[in-house]
């Protein structure tokens, strides 16, 4: 029992006397989190809008394949781009894996179906005369669209919160495809595996409670979002 609390007293003096290498780390991860989730964001809300509002021949596969993917190991995500981006693969010559980068397309990949399934799911949410009254007041696509963007404002934005929760805490795409590389690609989740692994269960433990803060942020701010709502 004393080995936890010396252990837990060590991580917390590394956390507050912010060690460069805690923070460094740290800093990677909501910067690759962060791009990831913007990236997924731009093309998942309007993808997910545009599912939502038309409907085609098909439609009720590719809300089955979102779904699907919803649940996609992330080391699959993270096998099919290395192969993608290895010195063999057909990317290879961008230079890309073992880099930032390249862990920011394998988490844009893991979050895009959260996003888009959760933007859907906001519209399908909405009041059904909200585009026939849109229509009936002579709005244009772009007009519709927007009203109906910020009538769902609520349920969009908790799908990116709840998007960038998963993609911080992804441990295996980070590995795969940035390599665990020291002061470069080196995440939260990748580090507290390595660091544990080799005995260093202090460092561990302290990245450790850096995401559990930063999983705590992203929770508080849906639970902000869905009470602002009501």
């Amino acid at each position: 029992m004393s080995f936890l609390f010396d252990s837990l007293h060590e991580a917390l003096r590394l956390v507050f006397r912010f060690d460069p290498e805690v923070y460094y780390v740290v800093w990677t991860s909501l910067k690759v989190s962060a791009a990831s989730t913007v990236f997924a964001s731009v093309v998942g809300v309007p993808l997910g809008l545009l599912i939502a509002l038309t409907g085609f021949r098909g439609k009720s596969a590719v809300q089955l394949t979102l779904n699907t993917l919803m649940a996609l190991p992330t080391v699959v995500v993270g096998l099919f781009f290395y192969a993608m981006l290895s010195r063999r693969g057909p990317l290879g010559d961008m230079g890309l894996l073992f880099t930032p980068s390249a862990i920011v397309v394998g988490l844009f990949v893991l979050g895009l179906p959260t996003i888009v399934n959760l933007t859907i799911s906001a519209v399908h949410a909405l009041d059904k005369r909200l585009l026939l009254t849109c229509k009936l007041l002579g709005a244009t696509p772009v007009q519709q669209a927007w009203k109906i963007l910020h009538e769902g404002r609520f349920g969009i934005l908790a799908s990116v919160v709840v998007a960038f929760g998963r993609v911080i805490s992804e441990v295996g795409i980070a590995m795969m495809l940035g390599g665990n590389i020291r002061g470069f690609t080196r995440t939260m989740t990748t580090a507290i595996a390595l660091e544990t692994s080799k005995g260093e269960f202090e460092l561990g433990l302290a990245l450790g409670l850096v995401l559990l803060a930063a999983a705590f942020f992203v929770n508080a701010m849906l639970f902000l979002i869905q009470r602002s709502k009501g």
